[in-house]
């Protein structure tokens, strides 16, 4: 089945075709039935696919299907080839399964639009490019859908082109990413030029002569990180993630919560290989990532947005990721990929739900009392918020345990790492359930006329919330720990041919006891359900009026991070292109081209006095030309 893996991205694409170019001919219905289809048939071919790979045997299950020779030049060549193995096949469902999902319930979110066709267009092209970045042989196909998903991203946010600071979110999100871009590709050319290649087999194969933590490996991953930094959001770059809400919302679930916001972690994990032997890389990677799981954390308690408050949710989680990836914790850190593109999709579908509701209001101050108004939001959204506060049995308790587990185990300074893990963690539980109280209990705090017209969603969007749901109920059976007794870490097993050697060169030091174990899994469980305490002890009886003062109020200002980069960055760089504009340019670059054509029009002036139209004055200058020309002759000769 793996030669038919080019009908995975080639449904897609026909979408995109279709429904950009047809979206001023075709009705509605086609318009949002059609990519919707193509995506749903890309998901039927993955799971013949995945089906597949489960079948064959493990050790020879990585294919390459060559496509066509994208470009050759000298001994340097680069084939547009697929790689179909554990991990690609893995991500292929998330993909094409969630991305299904999202857009049925676009189908019934964006009705309304003007952009409807467009939108379902640009949909479609963002599934095409995120399926060539998982499914690329090589650090050039993965590039291409990298840049891809970037730019479908950018036409996304911006989808409501007319309003300006949605514009300028757009754009943020593109410069931002653009930084990031830049160390992944640097990345690229130090690999062509160490190994003349690009293919991953390749690579991966020729690693063994590299010196560990040596400047050349130590320069491919920092360059490989710098790039994952900036498409998954973590510090310094994760400001646009929340700037990138602004648009429809069934985007923010598919592409800054399920899947462009993973791709980093996926793209780390695919050269997993390469980190494990830079481990001053991998340690880099823990603290960012711890960093950014707190600092996101603390700044999501004080958001009133519902989808800032997830949007800062999602760069916290990316920082678990990033945390396991950093002791080398990568089955976890795909783990809570998977759990998290259930759960966060579910949650921010279940936002757009309350928006749609509310008439379009996104602010949490005016919302309460919606529980009984929009039963099955309420119910699939508590949901949502139980899985990833890590209550079990639901999904997020295993993989974020898993992640904890191994901060725990990871040599001398590993208590504290999951200490302060487990911070956030509580964080986690705390601004959910802060969220899920203030929307959905109390009294309704908005307008009359917003109160009149609360109702729960269609069917078009609700039955993906149900699914969902469900996923985020059972999606953590993919990963029970073994000291439960009900058999093998299915997920480990499956990735182990793609991770064997990198988690094998892991040696925790202090291995836990099944005991231990399990006391660390009770310790996460009261400090989750503490979390939960915490927030309707404070949130039960809101006050939406009462206004954030001294350290909850740095906190609602998200620690000044845009402020710090506007006066840091921003401004000095608008003052100096003042400075180059009024001495430079116009002084100077202007200055040359003005007066070349002054000079030239001063000379014209001079010249045009000798076409006097005078027959006598043309022989006189003649006759003196043939003078000057007989002694320059003469002289020479």
């Amino acid at each position: 089945m793996s030669q038919y893996i080019y009908l995975v991205p080639l449904f897609p694409l026909i979408g995109f075709l279709i429904a950009g170019l047809g979206r001023n001919v075709l009705g509605k219905t086609l318009l949002g039935w059609i990519p919707s289809m193509a995506v749903l048939a890309s998901f039927v071919v993955s799971l013949l696919i995945f089906r597949d790979v489960q079948h064959m045997d493990p050790e020879h299950a990585s294919v390459v299907v060559q496509i066509y020779n994208f470009f050759h030049v000298g001994n340097f060549s680069v084939n547009f080839s697929f790689q179909v193995d554990q991990l690609s096949t893995l991500f292929l469902l998330i993909i094409t399964g969630i991305g299904f999902l999202i857009h049925v319930y676009s189908i019934g979110y964006m009705s309304h639009d003007e952009g409807f066709g467009k939108y379902f267009a640009y949909l479609n092209l963002f599934v095409f490019n995120m399926l060539l970045l998982v499914l690329g042989s090589n650090y050039i196909i993965m590039f291409i859908g990298w840049e891809g998903v970037g730019l479908c991203s950018y036409l996304l946010i911006g989808f409501w082109y007319k309003k300006k600071e949605y514009c300028n979110a757009a754009k943020k999100a593109f410069i931002m990413n653009r930084i990031g871009d830049l160390g992944f590709l640097i990345a690229v050319f130090l690999i062509i030029s160490r190994f003349g290649t690009t293919e991953f087999s390749e690579v991966f194969r020729s690693q063994a002569g590299i010196v560990a933590n040596g400047p050349f490996i130590l320069a491919v991953t920092l360059c490989l990180f710098i790039g994952a930094t900036g498409k998954s959001a973590q510090l310094p770059l994760f400001t646009w993630l929340p700037d990138a809400m602004a648009g429809p919302t069934p985007v923010s679930a598919l592409i800054h919560a399920a899947t462009m916001v993973t791709a980093g972690v996926y793209m780390i994990v695919r050269s997993n290989i390469l980190f494990t032997i830079a481990p001053v890389t991998q340690h880099i990677i823990l603290m960012v990532g711890l960093a950014t799981a707190l600092i996101a954390a603390t700044i999501a308690t004080r958001q009133n947005d519902i989808k800032k408050v997830l949007a800062y949710s999602t760069v916290s989680q990316l920082g678990f990721m990033f945390m396991a990836i950093g002791v080398g914790a990568y089955t976890a850190a795909v783990f809570h990929v998977i759990t998290h593109a259930f759960f966060k999709a579910l949650l921010f579908l279940g936002s757009g739900s309350v928006i749609h509701g509310m008439s379009g209001e996104q602010d949490i101050r005016m919302m309460g009392g919606l529980k009984d108004k929009m039963k099955t939001t309420y119910y699939t959204f508590l949901i949502g918020c139980i899985a990833i506060a890590g209550i079990p049995p639901l999904s997020g308790f295993f993989s974020k345990d898993e992640i904890m587990m191994h901060l725990f185990t990871n040599g001398a300074y590993g208590k504290v790492f999951w200490a302060l893990g487990m911070i956030a963690a509580f964080m986690t539980a705390f601004y959910m359930f802060r969220l899920l109280f203030i929307t959905f209990f109390g009294k309704f705090r908005g307008t009359h006329e917003q109160e009149h017209h609360v109702h729960e969603s269609p069917a078009l969007m609700t039955m993906p919330l149900i699914v969902l749901a469900i996923l985020s109920i059972g999606g953590g059976l993919i990963g029970v720990p073994e000291v439960f007794g009900l058999g093998e870490h299915w997920l480990k097993e499956w990735l182990e041919p793609i991770l064997l050697k990198s988690e094998l060169a892991h040696i925790y030091i202090n291995e836990l006891s099944h005991r231990g174990e399990l006391l660390l899994m009770a310790i996460a469980v009261i400090i989750a359900f503490l979390g939960i305490i915490l927030a309707w002890s404070v949130y039960k009886n809101y006050d939406a009026k009462k206004q954030n003062k001294g350290i909850a109020k740095f906190l609602e200002d998200k620690w000044l991070f845009d402020e710090a980069y506007d006066n840091a960055i921003v401004k000095p760089t608008f003052a100096a292109a003042n400075v180059l504009k009024t001495n430079v340019e116009e002084q100077v670059i202007d200055g040359a081209v003005n007066g070349v054509g002054k000079l030239l029009h001063a000379a014209s002036n001079r010249l045009r006095y000798l076409q006097s139209g005078m027959v006598g004055f043309y022989l006189f200058i003649m006759v003196a030309g043939i003078i000057a020309l007989a002694i320059l002759l003469f002289f020479i000769h």
